[in-house]
């Protein structure tokens, strides 16, 4: 009750003197402090938004160029060739304002003006810069002379201290690929899957499409991209993740592991606790826009747009369509737990809760001995099943009362977590270990993760961590990002005590977590296990096996003058082909963020040069010379490919908005329809590591990451995430 008590602010007494009021000293107090906190905040975010603003250019800058013009003045030099003397007479006429002072606030509106057409030369200067890409397409190792003088006017521009959002402005759109090269090399991506009947069928249909409606399809995608940031993000959200009707589980979300061979503590509540609070001071650094943008070479910046979206995000359900609610300053967390969902306040007193004080409110949790509520412990895979169902559900039952109330508190949160009964991780003497560690990841028990969170935070009972991140609002670097943030954070900067609890004192003032409550109808309970065994069936119908590879890494492929990706992706294919007999459609994915709102594009893994060095491993008549060659031959072609897909110049996300283009215009494309339903049989999508290189994993070599991966999708059978090493 004391608890209760304190959160009350004031109370008042009815006597026959009077109110008698009595106001709470220390809730008004934290109160203040939430208040000075809040505009703090404020003033930070809007100092690092004038700084993003004018960015190259500095707000310093607009004091030197008023001094500078105001010394011209001084020194009977009028620099602006009589446009000061036309401002001033423009200015109204006032008795308080003599004509020096005109003059001088005309030199300032001049200087003003001045500088912010400079600050906008210098953004489309160095947008123009970031339109050349000649320096990916050139060997390791060897830079030209015309790339050298580029790399130094883009540092000369590109400033010192730059922002999160610093760049965006400076970054060029998503050019349109022209219909002849698209399809050039669309035929050629083909090829080595079609007989020689199929494949002139195919240019045929190919050649018709391009003669008409292609040009008519492709001047309204030009108009797209002329009008819009970038021509593909908005429908490739919208079209391929929002608009999907299937469950999102497995099909859609993808997983982030935990470090592969250290767990810090086994103590559940403490690593939930420590890694809550480097997520939330990620948080705030990403909310200020102090994040420092990653650059290709440390130079090229990448676009940072889908950062924005990572916290306080939930996908929200429809009958045709989901959209995505991305709110702000969210300060609590939902938590999962045996069947549970509790609401733990993430702020004391205007700050962050520190890791000993999340740790007790944590420990509270796993303490708790009550029961779940009825339909309570599997209403989570109503986000795992089919989406019609749960927006129905939603607008029917949980559209009042307690129920609206408890799924807004989860709908709002920072993000969500849970709280698992199971323990997972390796285990060098469980070889299945990885396996039901990745598969927990990806689906857990289809009703332990709330899959419409922009992210779910597991945490196992011995302590192991990873995140199920749903797709629609950031691809998997992003994710990524922060995860190698918060690992580090954890593990080198915060730290536990020999006995594995979070280091600090404990304040056991704190208001327990709340118990949210439900309501829920028979009704809605048949719907709820409806979409559990939908969910169910999906996750037992993932057959997963993770091999940890430590023979060698990306090191020694490097040291072989290889790329890493084509080593790895030659090596699919060929184990594919061993498993299979045959070649097949091949998905790999490429970033296009050095465009503005770029996401991602397609490689075609699977090449003539691919397919001619797998079918020389397989023939014995075939020396290592000749394998050799062809190896490099098809290594070099994938890295090709694989940089014309981050320079905008792929496959296949021209083709798919095309395909929009032409069902909004009711034009039926043949060429089309058949490219849009080729399944992909073979996907080789992985997560990063090491974006910001924040553990040195030569000198804590224990501290490598485990990766992560994605489900299959339609009838992908075949996932892999990788370790480098």
């Amino acid at each position: 009750m004391a608890e209760a008590h304190q959160a009350v602010a004031f109370q008042f007494t009815v006597t026959p003197d009077g109110i008698d009021l009595q106001l709470s000293r220390e809730v008004l107090k934290h109160i203040y402090l939430s208040g000075v906190t809040s505009w703090k905040k404020r003033a930070i975010r809007f100092k690092n938004g004038v700084l993003t603003g004018v960015y190259p250019a500095s707000p310093s800058s607009w004091l030197i160029v008023v001094i500078a013009i105001m010394s011209t003045m001084y020194a009977r030099i009028d620099p602006s060739m009589g446009m000061i003397d036309r401002i001033k007479t423009s200015l109204p006429v006032s008795e308080f304002m003599t004509v020096q002072t005109q003059t001088v606030l005309s030199a300032i509106l001049f200087a003003t003006g001045l500088w912010l057409s400079f600050i906008f030369l210098l953004r489309y200067i160095l947008k123009a810069l970031l339109s050349y890409h000649g320096w990916i397409f050139e060997s390791h190792g060897k830079m030209s002379f015309s790339t050298k003088v580029w790399l130094v006017f883009v540092k000369l521009l590109s400033g010192r201290r730059p922002l999160l959002y610093s760049f965006q402005a400076s970054l060029p759109h998503l050019p349109v690929p022209s219909i002849d090269d698209t399809i050039n090399r669309y035929l050629e991506s083909v090829r080595p899957l079609l007989d020689d009947e199929q494949y002139k069928q195919m240019e045929i249909v190919a050649n018709d499409f391009k003669k008409d409606p292609a040009p008519k399809l492709q001047k309204h995608l030009k108009l797209k991209s002329w009008w819009a940031t970038n021509y593909v993000s908005d429908w490739w959200e919208e079209y391929i993740y929002l608009r999907g009707r299937d469950p999102i589980m497995v099909n859609s979300n993808f997983y982030t592991m935990d470090l592969l061979y250290v767990i810090p503590t086994h103590r559940q509540a403490s690593r939930a606790a420590n890694i809550v609070h480097a997520m939330l001071q990620y948080r705030r650094k990403l909310e200020r826009g102090e994040l420092t943008p990653l650059r290709a070479l440390g130079i090229v910046p990448m676009c940072s747009f889908q950062y924005e979206r990572m916290f306080n995000t939930t996908r929200i359900p429809g009958i045709e369509t989901d959209f995505v609610q991305h709110l702000k300053d969210r300060k609590h967390l939902v938590v999962y737990h045996r069947g549970r969902f509790f609401k733990v306040w993430l702020y004391y007193g205007g700050r962050h809760l520190w890791p000993s004080e999340l740790e007790l409110q944590f420990q509270r949790i796993l303490d708790d001995k009550s029961e779940p509520q009825p339909g309570e412990i599997k209403l989570p895979s109503l986000t795992a099943g089919n989406r019609v169902p749960w927006a129905r559900a939603r607008l029917k039952y949980f559209n009042e009362g307690v129920n609206r109330a408890s799924l807004e508190a989860i709908e709002t949160a920072a993000f969500f977590m849970t709280l698992d009964d199971e323990a997972h991780g390796y285990d060098p003497e469980n070889i299945r270990s990885l396996d039901l560690y990745a598969k927990s990841l990806l689906h857990g028990k289809c009703y332990d993760r709330w899959f419409d969170k922009s992210f779910t935070l597991i945490v196992y009972k011995n302590g192991k961590t990873g995140i199920n991140t749903e797709h629609s609002w950031a691809d998997s670097p992003i994710i990524g990002h922060m995860w190698e943030y918060v690992l580090a954070t954890d593990c080198f900067h915060l730290g536990y005590t020999a006995e594995g609890h979070c280091k600090g004192d404990i304040n056991k003032s704190l208001a327990p977590p709340t118990r949210l409550q439900w309501d829920i109808p028979k009704a809605c309970q048949e719907i709820i296990e409806g979409s559990y065994m939908i969910a169910k069936g999906i996750a037992d119908d993932v057959d997963f096996h993770d091999c940890l590879f430590n023979e060698f890494g990306k090191g020694l492929i490097k040291k072989c003058r290889t790329s890493p990706d084509a080593f790895i992706q030659l090596a699919l294919q060929l184990a594919h082909y061993r498993d299979k007999g045959e070649f097949c459609l091949t998905y790999e994915s490429s970033m296009t963020r050095m465009f503005r709102e770029g996401r991602t594009e397609t490689v075609r893994s699977c090449t003539c040069e691919s397919t001619a060095f797998v079918k020389a491993m397989e023939d014995e008549s075939t020396t290592n010379e000749q394998r050799l060659a062809l190896f490099k031959k098809a290594a070099d072609k994938h890295q090709n490919m694989y940089r014309l897909a981050m320079t905008g110049a792929g496959i296949d996300r021209h083709l798919f908005c095309l395909y929009i283009v032409s069902k909004v215009m009711g034009i039926d494309s043949p060429f089309l329809k058949q490219v849009l339903s080729e399944p992909w049989r073979l996907s080789t999508s992985q997560t990063p590591q090491q974006q910001l290189n924040l553990i040195d994993t030569q000198k804590f070599p224990k501290y490598v990451g485990a990766g992560g991966g994605f489900g299959r999708i339609s009838n992908i059978f075949l996932k892999c995430h990788f370790v480098n090493t």
